[in-house]
């Protein structure tokens, strides 16, 4: 199966991207577990942050890094569509999430992670 095949069966190439061919990889774990494409996690696994690293081979290239739930709250009820739960910019080729600039909203308030079906804004990090 490629990269993209589970995106296509889930509707977000069409719904919320244009296809696409990946150029770099992305690995994501939750809690160290592997998140393979396609994958279908309970919210209980996602109520952390997940650790997300880059692949390429130079870090004068930089990544955005963007999790938006494209049907929110619920594929019947999607009326927050594309919630933004989390957004990283000037992530580093070949490292990680965590050396990227979290975005700041208008209030200065910064968009950190929010687990699925949640709107409020962790405090524990």
């Amino acid at each position: 199966m490629s990269a993209v095949e589970p995106l296509v069966l889930a509707h977000v190439i069409r719904d919320v991207l244009d296809s696409f061919t990946p150029t770099v990889p992305l690995r994501i774990t939750y809690n160290n577990r592997l998140l393979l494409a396609g994958a279908e996690l309970k919210p209980s696994a996602i109520v952390n942050k997940p650790r997300v690293d880059v692949g390429g081979t130079d870090l004068r290239v930089f990544y955005t890094l963007v999790l938006v739930d494209p049907d929110a709250p619920s594929p019947s009820n999607p009326s927050l569509r594309e919630y933004l739960h989390w957004m990283v910019v000037d992530i580093p080729g070949t490292t990680g999430a965590s050396f990227g600039t979290h975005v700041l909203r208008k209030s200065r308030t910064k968009i950190w992670y929010t687990p699925h079906g949640t709107c409020a804004v962790p405090t524990t990090w």
